[in-house]
């Protein structure tokens, strides 16, 4: 007796797909349970199709392709339709894949299955609320998985899917180095019980090993069957009381890079559908894990190239404290163009026969862009630099050298189109500030390009932004002259440089975010710089953020470099009055705001509003004076000292005219003669020095001893008398 007449004897049909040709071959008994009639016939694709539920053979499509690719048995159960769409009967299908080169063909059976009760219907495989929650839980799972940016995270995820109606109690993923299986992560096990499968070789007659070697999944549903298929690593298992396994291949771009484990205290049957969701959420861990591969690949590049480029601050000069913190921008290899750096130079101090605690040089940068290519041009920029430093020369030529190195490796190469032609191939400027600082006197030698200017704490917590000389980024012209400026860090004073990333990142804008940086450093009680550096990034990106990866380090938006440094004398710091100090060059008359500013920064606490008023006038007529009626520059020292009663400021400008000025009587309508005059009427005290060279003019306030004052808290030093007596 043929075999399609025992099967007609029990009702099923037999039938034949090839998928080469799209041509389906049914025999007798098949045509009829498809609504045909009762003879063999062969019909194509779409027209088998079309007795079909549309639902069912949507699931049917997922099931044949799942055992295709793993090599198991297709089952399905399908509704079939008359010609006018309604349903006759439902069938039970079951179908083997037989896999020729590129193409396969299925043979299988198909027979009638009585209609599912009510109450069962929405619990079958193919249809109702299992394949609605499953559909759900596979998007949630997607979801969850793509947002994991660490393998760390990508295995706490998996561990926590919940899948529907059967979810594991035991999970595993394997990973390949070189001949041997690895564990990559678990849950569900105790410390310790990964021992036995940690390094494996491939070789080995278990399960997970032979889905690797082959790329095709496994599933155990009894211990029966696992004892009977690999009788060597069963020991191993029987251990965990565990009751139905599933070994499923983690492919990525066709390559098989690992394997997943879902083991079960409950049997499990794996049917299709239940394979069809091992396998989705295997091709999805897998795509998770490679993705975590790179970023952490990355990110140890980035950590490394950061090692290399960024200097080690450690201890080991005496009289100063330095901290430094590096927070590159989110995403790509979270490199880019800021750095910093701190030298020594050769000789002593400046006085004493150079036999003093020495003198030191420090560095911060802004290479343009945020790439590998900025990258490479910091670290080249840094060793011109330090090479030019260790050289000997002074603040100017260092930066004037830099600046024709740089020109000369960029220039030519145009491909970016120029000059802040973004991140692409062409030149690239750098901004740069570079400080040489005596550690025995406290003078700061300042050259600056296009870089934001340096702030100083003093003593008080009072925090000045110190306006400097200065000259175009590096890059740009290669004879661009950079002029140098001195300032004094007297003991316990803190010098705060910075990259603009730390000012303008979160929608600030140079001066609002210097407002913000300002607020931290008057609230930092200068002891803990380290501490200090750290509240600085945090105030930007959030706690912790100078290490971040992941979500928050995709937000930042530029580089952030911060260098800070300390004066900390052998003993108590001394009581120093707080100062100012600035050059307006003939040629810099803009810089007259600049020296208000200074003023205002200088009497932030000061008790009386309308004195502030009066001494940011004077000071704004005394300076335009010397650019008006001098051809020299105008040097400002501003001092706010405790006098007998109170605080004291004394303002000086100097210039290297010997003409002494006159008091002159202005009509109404006069544009100016008005400076002494101001100063005679506002001041408690003013007067004209003669020097050496020049003059200097002056005048002092004395502040009220009583008053109505700031509000409590409003600053360091603040209410009447500014912390005098």
């Amino acid at each position: 007796m043929r075999t399609e007449d025992v099967l007609a004897a029990i009702a099923t049909g037999l039938w034949r797909w090839n998928n080469a040709s799209g041509i389906v071959s049914l025999d007798a008994e098949a045509a009829r349970l498809l609504g045909l009639p009762a003879e063999p016939v062969r019909l194509t694709e779409a027209a088998v199709r079309s007795r079909f539920h549309p639902v069912d053979w949507n699931e049917i499509d997922g099931v044949v392709n799942l055992a295709v690719a793993e090599g198991t048995l297709a089952e399905a159960r399908l509704r079939i339709m008359d010609e006018h769409g309604r349903v006759i009967r439902t069938v039970r299908s079951r179908s083997k894949p037989l896999i020729e080169g590129n193409d396969y063909q299925l043979v299988g059976t198909l027979q009638e299955v009585a209609e599912q009760l009510p109450g069962t219907a929405a619990r079958t495989p193919v249809t109702g609320d299992w394949r609605r929650s499953r559909e759900a839980f596979l998007l949630d799972a997607g979801r969850a998985l793509a947002e994991a940016r660490s393998t760390a995270e990508v295995l706490r995820v998996a561990a926590s899917l919940s899948m529907p109606g059967f979810s594991p109690d035991g999970l595993a993923v394997f990973g390949v180095a070189g001949d041997r299986l690895t564990v990559i992560g678990h849950h569900g096990h105790s410390e310790g019980d990964e021992g036995p499968f940690s390094s494996m070789s491939l070789d080995t007659d278990y399960p997970a090993a032979e889905v690797v070697r082959t790329g095709r999944a496994i599933y155990l549903p009894t211990p029966e069957e696992y004892l009977r298929r690999f009788p060597t690593t069963w020991p191993l298992a029987q251990r965990f009381g565990r009751r139905s396994w599933a070994f499923v291949p983690l492919v990525v771009a066709g390559r098989t890079m690992g394997a997943w484990m879902a083991a079960f205290k409950h049997p499990v049957a794996f049917t299709p559908d239940e394979r069809s969701v091992l396998t989705t959420v295997a091709r999805m861990l897998a795509q998770a894990l490679a993705r975590a591969g790179v970023a952490e690949s990355e990110r140890e590049l980035s950590l490394g190239l950061q090692r290399t480029m960024m200097p080690v601050l450690g201890p080991g000069i005496p009289g100063i404290q330095v901290a430094a913190r590096y927070v590159p921008t989110g995403g790509g290899l979270q490199v880019g163009g800021d750095w910093y750096d701190m030298i020594r130079l050769p000789g002593g101090s400046t006085r004493a026969g150079g036999r003093g605690p020495g003198r030191i040089a420090l560095v911060i940068g802004d290479v343009q862009g945020h790439d590998v290519r900025a990258a490479g041009l910091m670290g080249q920029l840094r060793i011109a630099l330090r090479a030019y430093a260790s050289e000997g020369h002074r603040p100017d030529a260092v930066l004037s050298r830099a600046s024709r190195f740089l020109y000369g490796i960029t220039d030519g190469d145009d491909e970016g189109g120029g000059v802040g032609g973004g991140n692409g191939g062409g030149p690239r400027f750098a901004t740069c500030l570079y400080l040489e600082v005596d550690l025995e006197t406290g003078t700061v030698d300042i050259a600056r390009a296009g870089h934001p200017d340096p702030a100083v704490r003093t003593n008080d917590g009072t925090v000045l932004l110190r306006p400097t000389a200065g000259g175009l980024p590096l890059g740009i012209d290669p004879d661009t002259d950079y002029p140098t400026t001195r300032l004094t860090l007297d003991p316990g004073e803190t010098l705060m440089i910075c990259t603009d990333g730390l000012l303008e990142t979160g929608g600030h804008d140079l001066d609002s975010g210097w407002e913000r940086v300002r607020k931290l450093l008057e609230a930092h009680d200068g002891d803990d710089l380290e501490r200090l550096a750290d509240a600085l990034v945090e105030a930007v990106h959030g706690p912790g953020s100078h290490h971040t990866t992941g979500p928050l380090a995709d937000r930042r938006e530029d580089d952030i470099a911060v260098l800070l440094l300390s004066r900390r004398p052998a003993g108590a710091v001394r009581e120093a009055p707080r100062r100012t100090l600035m050059t307006i060059a003939q040629a810099e008359p803009e810089r007259i705001a600049e020296a208000r500013e200074q003023v205002r920064q200088l009497l932030h606490d000061w008790s009386d509003g309308d004195q502030l008023d009066a001494a940011v006038l004077m000071v704004s007529e005394m300076v335009t004076n010397v650019l008006v009626h001098t051809d020299g520059d105008a040097l400002l020292v501003a001092e706010v000292a405790c006098g007998e009663k109170a605080r004291r400021l004394r303002v000086e400008v100097s210039d290297g005219s010997d003409e002494l000025p006159h008091k002159r009587h202005p009509g109404e309508m006069a544009s100016s003669g008005r400076g002494l005059v101001l100063m005679e009427m506002l001041a408690d005290a003013w007067g004209v020095d003669p020097r050496g060279e020049g003059k200097a003019i002056w005048f002092e306030l004395n502040e009220p001893e009583a008053g109505p004052g700031p509000e409590p808290g409003s600053g360091p030093g603040s209410g009447p008398g500014g912390g005098c007596g």
